[in-house]
């Protein structure tokens, strides 16, 4: 009767939370309490790795925490593989034992069974020789049975509340993608929602961007080996290999320096996909090894078909915005593009004192060609000046027609020095360039701008921009003159 009693309080209390970490202390207690044990571990199962773990200890050392007992090694790695209680009344006579402890004497390791499946090992050891009698097995093999299903339900639970809380997670994303239509801002969000939701430290997405992947958004806790901006090759470690085969792939453990980021214990990357697609990668980093289970990968593989259709929506609309600001016939930018681009260049220049140009250029006597050699091969000049202006200019210089003729170039961090040596340049080589079916030479005259010299507004700049183009044609065209000062002054003293 008391052994019944014994077994019916330990079941009782086993069974009477769902809480993981509480059923395993719980189950440690009794062990002490009932059992008299003061040597008792609780190892789990990595069912990818088919190794055991411990996952709560009672009289071990905290330097065995990190151990781990492949499927079939010692007596818990035994009891593991037969699914049978394995005891070693003298560790000294039994070859499986593992020496963790100089101590032991005695060893029983009963595997802890979900639908026969092994989800740990109960593992009891003491210091006395045959410490267990075959009455205390028995007992223990019918404790095991009641902490296994304790064990199973709080599995269970937890893997449900989990998942109840990534649906939120997914709705919550979706919501966003549909209402977020800038790529960063979308992917900072994104990140930083299941950063939150999937108990891991680091989110980010790489996108593919030519032939190499770009570190688009970065979220969490870890320290990132690459900036976000940064690139890394097509073939980088998981990130490679997730975009080479088209699935999701965990790594349960990674070496030193192989993650995105210096801790990363493990991870998992999820190509994200749309419309047969590839655009990039989501990868989720833990600093502990073995975080990911198969269990989250159709939450995580849902949140990532949703991102890369938010992604390649965020693409159409860029390419929506990008074709309004387009000049149809050049394939540079338009002069509303102008407007946009030369107020944030000028603050710019305020907030860094970097200076900036403003270059007004005018294809000269450009009617008289279109007289002479027709409108379609007067259009073709104009498609071949656009594109001299743009190979010879930086990618951070920003040429724009501006209207008919007319060209407007903005010139970043630049002085008024440079920015007449690159309007010489332009100018040299239009006249030195053969354009086929011309018969004379396409020449084009500039008038150049500077901030803060020749003003500090958008109209101070382009007026006298303006005023040096004018001088130029009027002293004699295909030459290049700096604007004068005097809107700034007249705005600086309220004249017109």
């Amino acid at each position: 009767m008391q052994k019944i009693a014994i077994l019916y309080d330990a079941s009782q209390a086993v069974l009477s939370t769902f809480d993981l970490d509480e059923v395993l202390q719980r189950i440690l207690a009794i062990a002490r309490d009932y059992f008299h044990l003061t040597n008792v571990t609780i190892l789990m199962m990595d069912r990818e790795k088919q190794q055991l773990f411990p996952r709560a200890m009672s009289g071990w050392d905290s330097e065995h925490a990190k151990i781990r007992i492949q499927r079939g090694q010692g007596l818990t790695g035994t009891a593991a593989t037969e699914k049978r209680p394995i005891y070693a009344p003298d560790v000294s006579q039994d070859p499986r034992y593992l020496a963790l402890n100089k101590a032991t004497c005695s060893e029983l390791a009963i595997p802890l069974l979900a639908r026969d499946e092994v989800v740990g090992v109960l593992d009891c050891q003491s210091e006395n020789l045959n410490h267990f009698d075959n009455d205390t097995i028995d007992l223990l093999m019918l404790f095991s049975t009641q902490a296994s299903m304790a064990l199973e339900n709080a599995r269970l639970y937890s893997l449900e509340r989990r998942r109840a809380k990534q649906l939120e997670v997914i709705n919550a994303i979706a919501q966003q993608a549909t209402a977020v239509l800038n790529q960063a801002e979308l992917l900072e969000r994104v990140c930083g929602l299941m950063q939150q939701s999937f108990a891991v430290e680091q989110v980010s997405v790489l996108l593919r961007e030519e032939e190499e992947l770009v570190l688009r958004a970065s979220y969490g806790s870890l320290t990132s080996m690459t900036p976000v901006g940064g690139r890394l090759p097509l073939t980088a470690q998981l990130c490679g290999r997730s975009l080479a085969e088209g699935r999701t792939i965990v790594e349960s453990s990674v070496a030193d320096g192989s993650g995105l980021s210096r801790e990363t214990g493990s991870c998992i990357g999820i190509p994200l996909v749309s419309f047969g697609q590839t655009l990039g990668v989501l990868v989720l980093e833990s600093a502990k090894e073995g975080q990911f289970v198969n269990s989250e990968g159709e939450s995580l593989e849902a949140v990532a078909d949703i991102c890369a259709t938010a992604i390649q929506n965020v693409h159409y609309v860029e390419r929506v915005k990008q074709l309004a600001y387009l000049d149809g016939l050049t394939g540079i930018f338009n002069r509303r593009f102008f407007e946009i681009r030369i107020l944030e260049e000028i603050d710019r220049a305020r907030r860094f004192q970097t200076g900036m140009a403003v270059l007004m250029v005018d294809i000269d006597q450009f009617k008289r060609l279109n007289d002479e050699s027709g409108h379609l091969l007067g259009d073709e000049v104009l498609r071949q000046v656009s594109s001299i202006f743009s190979q010879q200019l930086r990618k951070i210089d920003v040429v724009c027609r501006y209207g008919g003729e007319e060209f407007a170039i903005l010139l970043s961090q630049t002085n008024p020095q440079h920015a007449l040596a690159v309007a010489e340049k332009l100018r040299r080589l239009i006249e030195s360039w053969q354009f086929p079916g011309v018969a004379r030479p396409v020449t084009i005259s500039t008038g150049v701008a500077a901030y803060p010299n020749h003003g500090t507004t958008r109209d101070e700049l382009v007026k006298a921009a303006d005023a040096g183009l004018y001088a130029a044609k009027q002293t004699g065209r295909n030459r290049v003159l700096l604007g004068p000062t005097s809107f700034k002054a007249s705005a600086q003293s309220g004249t017109a």
